[in-house]
Formats: structure tokens, sequence, C-alpha cells
């Protein structure tokens, strides 16, 4: 299983350190690798505000992609402009 985490480091309210908003059930035989692709709109961005307004805020975002939690193998960043 491939999980994608999402963490917005600078929120304008606490934000989980990980928040899960994707995954892909994959199989693979020993010795074998696939490509998998998560899309990341501005909906994965979002989330409720201090006025319960459902918003993406810009800034910089940190993306994190393992097979669990616990298991992260892959970090990388984006930020979304205003």
């Amino acid at each position: 299983m491939a999980q994608l985490y999402l963490r917005d480091p600078v929120a304008s309210v606490v934000r989980p350190l990980k928040k899960l908003k994707d995954f892909r059930k994959i199989s693979l035989k020993p010795g074998e690798s696939k490509t998998v692709t998560f899309t990341i709109d501005k909906a994965k961005l979002a989330f409720y505000n201090a006025k319960l307004e459902w918003q993406a805020e810009p800034g910089k975002f940190n993306l994190m992609v393992g097979s669990a939690s616990d298991d992260i193998r892959l970090e990388g960043a984006l930020e979304l402009l205003p």
C-alpha cells in the first residue's frame, strides 16, 4: 500500500503533523516495482479555518509517502500560491 500524507506547518489553526490524504492499494511480486501517482489539488490542501470556512491557505506544505504513517519512505514539499 502507498499512502500520501500532507502537513501544513504554518496554518492559521493547529493542523495534524501527518494527515492521510490519499492511498493506493497495489500488489507487488518479489523484486517488482511500480510507479504510483497521486494528484494533489486544492481540495486536498483545504481545511476548516477558525471561522469554520472550508479553505486552502497559500503557503508551503510537506508531502510524505510511505506504506504507513510510521514508515515514510519519500518526502518532499510544494507551495500553494495565492
